[in-house]
């Protein structure tokens, strides 16, 4: 009698018989909202359609001539292995810019290069939690937190914000419901990805004051910390009282527009969490020579270069919130930083929406393509009628891509 095979696990059959299954981890790893529906943007591109690609954080401002240049004047023959670390030159860099941007005192002890930001949130969900803990994020989420805490074992307890509070924390009641002996920590975006939200004053002395009478620990993530245009996006390593419970994640993704560059850094005072995140950096032995040296040269750009894409990307998402929020049917509200404008649309299912334009809808030969909410949530279900906008072409290019998005809500069959 052949033995039972568990169908959730088995493998393609091959002529040897079934391979063996991956992981249930694996398995049920999240797909990217921001990449999935490529095939339907791909098909469309085929079709002869021009498509806005608003999907994905991309922006199309030129990276700064001074980290380019390090391309053409690079003068080494050979690329060697850096140190785990990073390169010393980089970080002594980094003691200067987060003195300047956050007004911090830092040791070269507190700061390691990472291989993106990406590295830098799996390092400090690694280190603090082991499988079947549990971590607090704020909901909607940059959508990797779920795939990064799928491949390390761990839950995601999600807070949920809503869009008709601007996405901003529930009370502190709600917070403390969600916390349980499993809970190793809170982690949050700002300004936040996907919403634009700046948490104020009051919600993040919430939730440091949170982490210190629960024993917790607090990764923030800062990475958007240059793109702010209404009120102040504090920075976690503000708060001396908890700094052994700090771990700060940052990027020069969207800062220099160098998203692929993979230059990132974490940052914290608290020795054992450094030595534990080292040991990781260790087995993956180095971050990208090259892009540090990039990195080295932006670190001193003039306050003048970021009040220029402050007021590049204001001037972005006021066309795109300008025009949303003009809409019948729509909740949104003006983000205070980041680059992106999340809204409640009238369909019951984004994403069924988002296939429709690609697929079906388009105005003079364009249409557009935008992230459907859901998977930025962990709460399965919310989110089904939110999409995300990625404000990251100039106002001209927005504005064609919004009223293409506006003609095919009025045309779609779907419309509630």
């Amino acid at each position: 009698m052949k033995p039972a095979v568990d169908s959730t696990r088995a493998g393609a059959p091959t002529a040897s018989g079934a391979t063996p299954p991956i992981a249930h981890r694996s398995a049920n790893a999240p797909a990217s909202p921001i990449r999935r529906l490529i095939p339907h943007a791909d098909a469309a591109k085929a079709r002869g359609t021009h498509v806005y690609f608003l999907n994905i954080g991309q922006p199309d401002i030129e990276t700064p001539p001074e980290m380019m240049d390090v391309l053409k004047d690079i003068g080494i023959k050979v690329v060697p292995y850096g140190p785990s670390m990073g390169l010393t030159d980089y970080r002594q860099a980094l003691l200067r810019y987060y003195k300047r941007a956050v007004g911090v005192d830092l040791s070269i002890d507190d700061v390691m290069v990472t291989i993106a930001g990406s590295e830098a949130i799996t390092f400090a969900m690694a280190v603090v939690t082991d499988p079947g803990d549990e971590v607090l994020i704020p909901e909607p989420m940059y959508a990797n937190y779920l795939g990064f805490a799928a491949m390390l074992g761990i839950t995601v307890i999600p807070i949920t914000c809503k869009p008709e509070d601007g996405y901003h924390l529930p009370s502190r009641a709600a917070i403390e419901a969600k916390i349980t002996p499993k809970t190793k920590a809170i982690l949050y975006c700002n300004p936040g990805n996907p919403s634009g939200v700046i948490f104020d004053r009051a919600e993040i002395d919430l939730l440091t004051d949170l982490v210190r009478t629960k024993n917790l620990f607090l990764i923030a993530d800062e990475v958007y910390r240059e793109i702010v245009f209404d009120g102040e996006a504090i920075s976690a390593l503000s708060y001396p009282d908890i700094a052994d419970r700090v771990i700060m994640v940052d990027s020069i993704s969207k800062r220099y527009s160098a998203c692929g560059a993979r230059i990132g850094a974490f940052v914290t005072k608290n020795r054992e969490v450094m030595a534990a995140a080292l040991r990781y950096a260790q087995a993956r032995l180095c971050p990208p020579t090259i892009e540090q040296l990039m990195a080295i040269r932006a670190v001193d750009l003039p306050e003048s270069y970021f009040e220029a894409i402050r007021t590049e990307y204001r001037s972005r998402r006021d066309t795109v919130y300008n025009a949303m929020s003009s809409w019948p049917g729509v909740v949104c509200r003006k983000p205070g930083g980041a680059f992106y404008q999340m809204a409640r649309l009238p369909v019951d299912d984004a994403e069924k929406f988002i296939i429709w334009l690609l697929d079906d809808f388009s105005v003079d030969g364009a249409t557009t393509m935008l992230s459907p909410a859901e998977g930025f949530y962990a709460t399965k279900g919310t989110g089904r009628d939110e999409v995300r906008v990625a404000c990251v072409l100039n106002r001209d290019d927005l504005a064609r891509a919004m009223n293409i998005v506006e003609k095919g809500l009025a045309a779609y069959p779907g419309r509630r």
